[in-house]
């Protein structure tokens, strides 16, 4: 074989192999994309024990997350008063591994930093991850209020996505885990509560997402339905699943470099 030859099947592999290098990263990005975000209207003062509650609570969520996908908190310092505690968790996606759940926490609260200073309660939706606390308890308790919603455009009457839609949100609509996914053809969807609820009072809340996403969604390719304790999304696209590794973790890419070097040199 030519080198030129060779030199065009290298292009053409080199060009194949950074396609997956960017469906890869563009993966990893994904499940740090911002969903929604909220503030309590009351303020606490800089430098007070409630300050180092909270930071604790925001400290302990990225330090847990590293070996759990979820995990909730009541933190009281010593020199707390009742009215200083703060509580709080936060939940990763069931698909991700232990350091990508990591890695979207401490996005998530970053961004809250950022977005409730000094607010005595925040919360934050990223696509991987969900992070809250307050001052007030909400640990235990069903919450079925809406928090976000959106539908994609009306695609008429194209009955063959919209019954595979409605396949899927039948399929996560089954009692089942607190972690929901299913597909059909071309159309994925994904559905999960927080683990502080009941197994009842998960199946509670996510038959009432997706109950609300069907009627606020009705002929939409995708949609997603957001309540305050559970959500439910469905997507023509597919979702983007966080299931692989982050290529810098391994060393195998390297080996394609080295293997394409040899083949034009000595092929």
């Amino acid at each position: 074989m030519k080198l030129c030859t060779k030199v065009f099947y290298l292009h053409a592999i080199f060009i194949h192999t950074l396609s997956v290098l960017y469906l890869t990263c563009t993966s990893i990005a994904s499940i740090e994309t911002f969903v929604y975000g909220g503030c309590s209207q009351l303020k606490y003062n800089p430098g007070t024990i409630y300050e180092s509650n909270v930071n604790s609570v925001l400290t302990s969520s990225v330090n847990s997350a590293s070996y759990a996908n979820f995990n909730n908190f009541k933190i009281s310092l010593p020199g707390s008063t009742q009215s200083d505690v703060v509580y709080g968790l936060f939940q990763c996606r069931g698909d991700l591994s232990n350091a990508d759940c990591r890695d979207c926490v401490a996005r998530a609260v970053s961004q809250v930093g950022t977005l409730c200073v000094d607010k005595l309660g925040g919360a934050l939706q990223l696509d991987g991850c969900f992070l809250k606390y307050d001052n007030i308890s909400f640990l235990g308790a069903e919450d079925k209020s809406i928090v976000m919603h959106k539908c994609g455009p009306s695609i008429g009457d194209n009955s063959d996505t919209l019954t595979r839609r409605d396949a899927v949100l039948t399929y996560l609509s089954a009692e089942g885990q607190y972690f929901r996914v299913g597909g059909s053809g071309e159309i994925q969807g994904v559905a999960q509560c927080t683990q502080d609820l009941s197994v009842g009072e998960c199946q509670d809340c996510l038959s009432e997402a997706i109950g609300r996403l069907k009627s606020e969604c009705e002929s939409s390719p995708w949609g997603d339905m957001f309540l305050a304790k559970c959500y439910a999304r469905y997507s023509e696209r597919g979702l983007s699943s966080k299931s692989g590794k982050r290529l810098r973790h391994h060393g195998w890419w390297w080996s394609i470099i080295l293997w394409l070097f040899v083949y034009v040199v000595h092929g």
